[in-house]
């Protein structure tokens, strides 16, 4: 029996913290991609170790219907919203973020 209670002791102890240390992004505006390639930005209100997150002040930006993958300049507004962590792809912030060129494009 003892053997079994130390098995279970392991198994606790493999139970990590999440790698994301979001909390210095509380209250503050963080852009969201999605599987399926949906994206969105607002501000962080709070989140889990799952990565359900909370936003606030939401924007998601549309997609083009002829292109699925690029992005427009549309966007519509959906306030406080709740992410599913299982769907979050990418978490970055808003502040000192800058769009770049791709390079692997050719610049012709």
């Amino acid at each position: 029996m003892s053997e079994k209670k130390g098995a279970g002791d392991q198994k606790e102890k493999k139970r990590k913290e999440s790698i994301l240390d979001l909390s210095k992004y509380l209250e503050k505006s963080i852009r969201v991609k999605f599987a399926g390639g949906r994206e969105a930005s607002g501000i962080l209100k709070g989140y889990d170790p799952l990565l359900n997150l909370v936003l606030d002040n939401t924007t998601e930006y549309l997609r083009d219907p002829d292109d699925p993958y690029k992005l427009t300049e549309d966007t519509r507004p959906l306030g406080l919203v709740v992410c599913r962590g299982t769907s979050v792809v990418l978490i970055c912030p808003v502040d000192g973020m800058e769009a770049i060129q791709n390079p692997f494009i050719s610049q012709e």
